[in-house]
């Protein structure tokens, strides 16, 4: 029996058929392709394509569950850079699936864990087993575009999850140097607050780029004359991180200046999150920037940062931390949740 997964961003939208494999839980994936949000007036025009044209040799999926990038209600979604209405009810009736879901494309992650291959994820630290502690809580964190926070209860294959909106939450400095930046970046936003997301995440990379490339020492560095670039065409913003990262690399002092700052904020967060969650079962590394951050989250500066929580800092390392490697966890997140739905 096949079913079909979707993750639903502003940007792309990926879709893929999987097929449930007798004696193997994890979904097996058949065929999937990627649209350019964009080049499409609507989501359906995108389905209708993906199951008429690309799978009419599959057979049609009995359930569904598409993870969107946006606020969520009653089964639908509102895709805010696309202006795109979706209602997981109407495309269950147009497109004759037996179940449809539409689920935030952050906390649909919740889902894939229990079905994780080795090859997906690696291990920062095991943990160890505290008496008493409740090892079904999972806790997931993601930096990609933008910060993403989500929780769930995981008991075997069984799965619930919890919403957060903890990516907007007040974002603390900890050093002089970051009070500053968050005084720049609430003038240069011209905003009331600074939320973490405004930090870290792929864009608050650029942010912090932008603010270190404001000093006096920088202004001949060569990434000014992509910064006016950046004021004309903000998409070319979109970039901007690769940029810093590969500069950094390269032993650009500034960047790695800038990397290095984002890398102190982002583990310090994760071990706010583990002692607030106490996520005894793993707390989670996701996101766009995981995988290319990989060597990053277990170096001294990152794993000092995370730890540096005073009296409870012994409680972290009992927390199991992990980070995924697979860039479309998302998609396989949503298979699992749409492999669920073949049950209901």
């Amino acid at each position: 029996m096949n079913f079909l997964a979707c993750d639903l961003g502003g940007t792309k939208v990926l879709l893929g058929i999987f097929e449930r494999v007798i004696n193997d839980d994890s979904p097996k994936l058949l065929f999937k392709k990627k649209y350019i949000s964009s080049d499409w007036n609507s989501f359906e025009l995108i389905l209708e394509d993906f199951l008429k044209n690309e799978c009419k040799n599959i057979n049609h999926p009995s359930s569904a569950c598409f993870a969107v990038a946006g606020p969520l209600s009653n089964n639908n979604a509102k895709i805010i850079n696309l202006s795109w209405n979706i209602s997981g009810n109407a495309l269950q009736r147009k497109f004759n699936f037996k179940s449809c879901e539409l689920i935030n494309d952050f906390a649909v992650q919740i889902y894939g864990i229990p079905f994780l291959k080795k090859n997906q994820y690696s291990t920062i630290q095991n943990g160890s087993n505290s008496e008493g502690a409740n090892n079904d809580l999972h806790t997931i964190v993601g930096a990609g575009t933008g910060l993403g926070i989500s929780r769930g209860l995981i008991s075997g294959k069984k799965v619930k999850v919890l919403a957060s909106e903890g990516g907007h939450v007040e974002f603390s400095p900890k050093s002089i140097l970051e009070w500053e930046l968050k005084i720049w970046l609430k003038n240069y936003l011209k905003v009331e607050r600074i939320s973490c997301e405004r930090i870290i995440s792929g864009t608050g990379l650029s942010r912090i780029a932008e603010w270190r490339l404001s000093k006096p020492d920088a202004q001949n560095h060569p990434l000014q004359q992509y910064l006016k670039k950046i004021k004309i065409f903000d998409t070319a913003r979109k970039e901007l991180p690769e940029k810093i990262c590969n500069l950094s690399k390269e032993g650009d002092q500034l960047m790695i200046e800038v990397e290095r700052i984002w890398l102190g904020a982002y583990a310090s967060l994760l071990g706010d999150v583990a002692l607030q969650e106490l996520c005894f079962g793993g707390l989670w590394i996701s996101g766009g920037t995981a995988s290319k951050h990989f060597k990053n989250f277990k170096s001294d500066l990152f794993l000092k940062q995370f730890f540096d929580k005073g009296r409870l800092k012994d409680i972290l390392k009992t927390i199991p931390v992990k980070v995924i490697l697979d860039e479309e966890f998302g998609l396989f997140s949503a298979a699992c949740r749409a492999k669920m739905l073949l049950k209901t």
